[in-house]
């Protein structure tokens, strides 16, 4: 019995040339999205505005010359409160403006802190 011949197709080969697809944007709508990073950095320098205005606001409570009572710290020195002159207005340390104090009863000056004075009547 013959069989007729079957001639087989050659197989067709994959094509060697890259198949390029685009990336999909996940962008719904037509707003672009927002960039994070962005979003701090301009939450930061409001912040930093902020600070900066209140402390250009907030001015040193007493002036040079000025006579104050000192309250130190039972921990520090109990025995050094009394009343001190103003000698030097200095800078913030974050919290309360400092101050170079003098009591007339002592050869040197101390620093202290703007909420550790009152105002001497």
């Amino acid at each position: 019995m013959n069989k007729p011949s079957v001639k087989r197709q050659p197989a067709v080969k994959a094509s060697r040339i890259p198949i390029v697809r685009k990336a999909v944007s996940r962008q719904v709508s037509g707003k672009p999205e927002p960039n994070n990073n962005a979003v701090k950095i301009a939450a930061i320098a409001v912040a930093h505005q902020a600070s900066v205005r209140s402390q250009v606001l907030r001015a040193h409570k007493f002036r040079v010359g000025q006579t104050v009572l000192y309250t130190s710290s039972p921990i520090s020195r109990p025995g050094a409160s009394g009343t001190y002159k103003v000698v030097k207005l200095l800078p913030s340390d974050g919290d309360d403006y400092q101050y170079r104090i003098k009591n007339p009863g002592e050869a040197f000056e101390r620093v202290a802190k703007e909420s550790q004075l009152e105002l001497d009547h």
